[in-house]
């Protein structure tokens, strides 16, 4: 009678918080309404739980004794991804890479199928969303591809497994995992309980047929389908694929890597023959740029190892109602507001009653405190109605008192800024020492928010 009993579990479709009943809200994400009741099955635990313990101990390893080799990365010969990956792709781990449907998920990694496939390397890439003819109509945009790519069109994770370990690639490419299926979990395919084993699998067939994975996972605004973050804490890396679907531009960001930074940043631009890298991102980003217009000004942000130039735009102007209307682009709503207030306060600048629309042009988004002098500019210059040097960029956190503070890779900010041409730069002033070798190039230090708007 205990062999087929079932129960029934409700789960959270944002972070996967497990409840014997339902509840309004998640005690783990705090979101409203977002409990969805599954069915999973208890059988043969009893027999599993005997199993386990008749096994016997394994062996430890000492650290000493482990020895690392280059064939442990394997290059993608694309050096944006292998940038976010770290140095290349880990044998053995697994990889998410999550991002909105259409984004460009499946374009990637199929060209890094088609440029591993070429190294004579066998990859295995498994569509549950497209047939043999789908998948061959966009490779024909791509490019050649040679024998050691094998394609397989199936859902079923049991077929899926046995297939992976009868031909033992060396890399693996589920497409997506919200299509999986096991039998033995009664839920429908996507559900967190589907989404959860195919995962699961798929992890220890990687560390123990030392393979590399790679799955995708879709997101989606309204959570109705179990995406990437609930599978966060079980896979190696986590890649998000961001920008409009309706631009060109595309950013590959990694939000965990156990073998890599977290910081870096992958530029893409989306072709007719499908994913194209940018190597210089901010004289893409600085591209379309306008000449002597008020409220533009260029600022130098660190992703990772990486100075980017990034454009902030700003207008300001009377507003009609009784409250000022503020909207940002790319960049912290409420730091926007702090900085305003920081104008007003500290230089007098009656802002209260005007509107103020920040922008980050190029559609990338900038969460560091160095870009806090750039939106200070740019307010300033467009309530003035003044330009900014087109050829001047500046960068440094701004502090409620008004002082410009110290920001860290200050010599790699200002050598990215001269190979692109800029004259001049303003920095925090504490940083001076730090560029004082530097030359071909103006640097000038601001102590104070008044020191900068002085340059106006």
């Amino acid at each position: 009678m205990a062999k087929g009993k079932s129960a029934t579990i409700f789960f959270c479709q944002n972070c996967g918080y497990e409840s014997a009943k339902w509840m309004g809200q998640c005690p783990g994400c705090h979101q409203w309404n977002t409990f969805v009741e599954e069915t999973i099955s208890t059988a043969g635990k009893g027999k599993s739980g005997a199993i386990r313990s008749a096994q016997t101990p394994g062996k430890p390893v000492s650290l000493k004794e482990i020895s690392l080799e280059d064939e442990d990365r394997l290059t993608t010969h694309s050096g944006e991804l292998d940038r976010v990956l770290g140095g290349g792709l880990v044998r053995g781990s697994l990889t998410l890479v999550g991002g909105d449907p259409g984004i460009g998920k499946s374009t990637l990694l199929l060209q890094v199928c088609r440029m591993l496939a070429a190294d004579e390397r066998e990859v295995l890439y498994v569509s549950g969303e497209e047939s043999l003819k789908q998948i061959k109509l966009r490779a024909n945009r791509i490019g050649e591809f040679n024998e050691h790519l094998k394609l397989l069109c199936e859902t079923g994770l049991g077929t899926i497994e046995e297939t992976i370990r009868h031909t033992k690639p060396d890399v693996v490419v589920i497409d997506s995992i919200q299509t999986m299926y096991q039998e033995s979990i009664s839920s429908a395919p996507g559900s967190i309980s589907q989404v959860r084993e195919a995962t699961g699998v798929l992890l220890q067939l990687a560390k123990g047929l030392n393979i590399s994975v790679f799955i995708v996972g879709h997101v989606t605004k309204e959570g109705t389908v179990a995406g990437p973050r609930v599978l966060e804490h079980m896979v190696d890396t986590v890649l998000y694929f961001e920008g409009d679907r309706h631009a060109s531009y595309r950013i590959l960001r990694g939000v965990k890597n156990r073998f890599g930074s977290t910081n870096e940043i992958g530029v893409f631009e989306m072709a007719a023959e499908g994913l194209r890298e940018v190597e210089n991102p901010s004289e893409f980003m600085l591209s379309g740029k306008p000449e002597h217009a008020s409220g533009s000004v260029v600022v130098c942000s660190m992703e990772g190892t990486r100075p980017m130039l990034v454009e902030i735009q700003a207008l300001v102007c009377h507003s009609s109602f009784g409250i000022p209307r503020r909207q940002t682009t790319g960049t912290d709503f409420n730091r926007v507001n702090l900085l305003i207030a920081v104008l007003e306060k500290r230089l007098g600048l009656q802002m209260g009653n005007c509107d103020a629309y920040v922008n980050i042009a190029g559609g990338i988004r900038l969460q560091e405190p160095a870009v806090d002098l750039g939106i200070v500019m740019a307010l300033v210059s467009s309530f003035k109605n003044k330009s900014i040097d087109d050829k001047m960029i500046v960068f440094g956190e701004v502090g409620l008192s008004g002082e410009v503070r110290g920001v860290g890779m200050v010599q790699a900010r200002v050598q990215e800024a001269k190979k692109l041409g800029f004259t001049s730069c303003v920095i925090p002033k504490v940083c001076m020492e730090a560029v004082k070798d530097i030359t071909g190039i103006k640097v000038i230090g601001a102590g104070s928010v008044a020191d900068a708007i002085d340059l106006l």
